[in-house]
């Protein structure tokens, strides 16, 4: 994989270009890539970004997801647009596989694939350009790094910079988080020179839900929730019956899991979903927990230190199980 830095000076010459990110894209995948379309339409590149499923419908808001192809809804017309690219930029995801049932798609054409992402383990035969980097906040704040180094910083827009704000907020938990370094605030700070106005930003993401949702995360925190005092641990474990019940759709669980995390004295907090093919996990700690390894280890997954996600076939009551035990085998770093 060659480094990022050697498409700068090919960013002048006009190509067909995707731009796809990891499925069910949250507002870090969403706005990495919206503000990468919106940079790269300004050198002549014809740009489409290809989702490999739908999304969350509080990322509607975001300048130019109104153009964005869902893979799976609009398949015929994502390998025709695939079937013509020359440029395949890959955002926040590292590995095909995270593109669910369109990594076939991707792994098996020509076309030249372009990695930004800070996630571990990176799968980098598979591209000959790209940065991966662990220790960025979000790829929203690459992606920003990305246009700063190419020396075509005057061209980010107030569209460009909504964009990449909302991912980066969001990553960094509205900046709570140990990645939001002072480069992010300086990024930021930057963002505000331009006239973002940031509070827009901010209830577009956070206050753009519906009702059920509000009281899907009650009856979540009042019945679903399991707290192990003695492993400083929280899970919550929802069912396809809650899901229905309340009427949940893609994204409405975004952020659940960082709920426990607020409990005093628990330091890993554990979300597990019963979807209709699989179980999802997401995993969140504070200070030394390492949750990548443990979903690496048990789930599946992988993901960042403090953050990881993962995936089990097994039953909802199973999968449960396989946790509770996976927590007492690591009870002396949870203690």
């Amino acid at each position: 994989m060659q480094p990022i830095q050697n498409i700068y000076p090919q960013l002048t010459t006009p190509r067909k270009v995707v731009i796809t990110m990891h499925q069910k894209p949250d507002a870090d995948a969403m706005g990495s890539v919206l503000g990468l379309y919106h940079f790269l339409v300004q050198f002549g590149h014809t740009v489409t970004v290809i989702s490999p499923t739908n999304w969350a419908r509080w990322i509607n808001w975001m300048p130019g997801s109104s153009g964005v192809v869902d893979f799976e809804a609009e398949r015929a017309k994502a390998e025709a647009l695939l079937d013509d690219a020359e440029w395949v930029f890959c955002l926040d995801f590292n590995t095909l596989s995270r593109t669910k049932n369109m990594a076939e798609s991707l792994r098996r054409r020509d076309f030249t694939r372009i990695l930004i992402d800070h996630h571990q383990q990176p799968e980098v035969a598979c591209f000959a350009y790209g940065i991966s980097d662990t220790g960025k906040s979000s790829t929203c704040e690459m992606v920003y790094d990305f246009i700063i180094g190419s020396g075509y910083g005057d061209r980010i827009t107030i569209a460009m910079a909504e964009c990449l704000y909302a991912g980066v907020m969001a990553d960094t938990g509205s900046f709570r988080f140990p990645s939001a370094s002072a480069d992010v605030h300086r990024m930021v700070a930057d963002l505000k020179d331009r006239g973002l106005e940031h509070t827009k930003v901010h209830e577009n993401v956070y206050d753009n839900f519906l009702e059920n949702r509000l009281r899907f995360i009650g009856h979540v925190l009042l019945h679903r929730m399991e707290v192990y005092y003695e492993f400083n641990t929280a899970l919550i474990a929802i069912s396809k019956k809650d899901l229905l019940r309340f009427e949940i759709k893609t994204g409405d669980t975004d952020g659940l899991v960082n709920y426990p995390l607020s409990i005093q004295g628990i330091k890993m907090a554990a979300l597990v979903i019963d979807r209709d093919e699989e179980r999802k996990w997401s995993f969140r700690s504070k200070g030394d927990i390492d949750v990548n390894t443990f979903a690496r280890n048990y789930f599946e997954g992988g993901g960042h230190f403090n953050a990881a996600g993962g995936r089990s076939s097994a039953p909802l009551d199973v999968t449960v199980q396989d946790f509770l035990k996976a927590m007492q085998e690591n009870a002396s770093q949870l203690q």
